[in-house]
């Protein structure tokens, strides 16, 4: 309605577009649908293999990590070094168990020693209570001093034998294996009680 006609166009009226130019030519298809984003930045990360049978993957994963803690299992019971768990490794921490295993210990005796004390402790008799309360004293007192004095002579034997290595760990390793009764010990006790490490 309001548009001129190209008859009322002016001449010397300059037009944008060149009539002779080539047309772009149009682009191949890739032969496959464009992948979704979380796709692509999947991708891109770098996906893990995921195999094409789910169950049978999972079925191997828990024969391998039953595998593996089968053999785990198995240097703790034997003390073979290559198998037991990092926490477990090493000649400072095996001398430690050894020097632990080689005595008896105070706090080890702590759990046979509570049982006795709670049964004493819920009687009626006020004697056997106040008896309860004396042997959770003595035990405690015992524990702590014995504690001290293994780790006074850990300490001495470490610096002696394992100058050149880390002791990081040592004590506080040597000091939870005193509270196991020597029997439930991991990896087993190696060494006989007397003997030296």
């Amino acid at each position: 309605m309001f548009r001129r006609s190209s008859q009322d166009a002016p001449a010397d009226a300059v037009t944008l577009e060149k009539p002779d130019a080539p047309e772009r030519p149009a682009e191949a298809k890739k032969g496959r649908p464009t992948p979704k984003r979380s796709e692509a930045e999947a991708n891109r990360r770098g996906r893990a293999y995921v195999p094409k049978d789910r169950k049978e993957a999972a079925k191997d994963a828990r024969v391998r990590e039953r595998a593996a803690r089968e053999k785990a299992r198995a240097a703790l019971l034997t003390g073979d070094e290559a198998g037991l768990p990092p926490r477990d490794k090493g000649p400072v921490r095996r001398f430690a168990r050894d020097y632990v295993d080689s005595r008896m210990t105070a706090a080890e005796w702590f759990l046979p020693f509570a049982v006795l004390i709670l049964v004493l402790s819920v009687t009626k008799s006020t004697e056997l209570k106040f008896l309860s309360l004396v042997l959770w004293v003595v035990i405690i007192v015992l524990m702590v001093v014995h504690s001290v004095i293994l780790s006074f002579g850990l300490r001495k034997q470490l610096r002696l034998r394992f100058a050149d290595k880390s002791h990081k760990g040592a004590l506080p390793y040597m000091l939870i294996r005193t509270l196991q009764m020597r029997r439930f010990r991991l990896p087993k006790p190696q060494v006989k009680r007397g003997q030296k490490p």
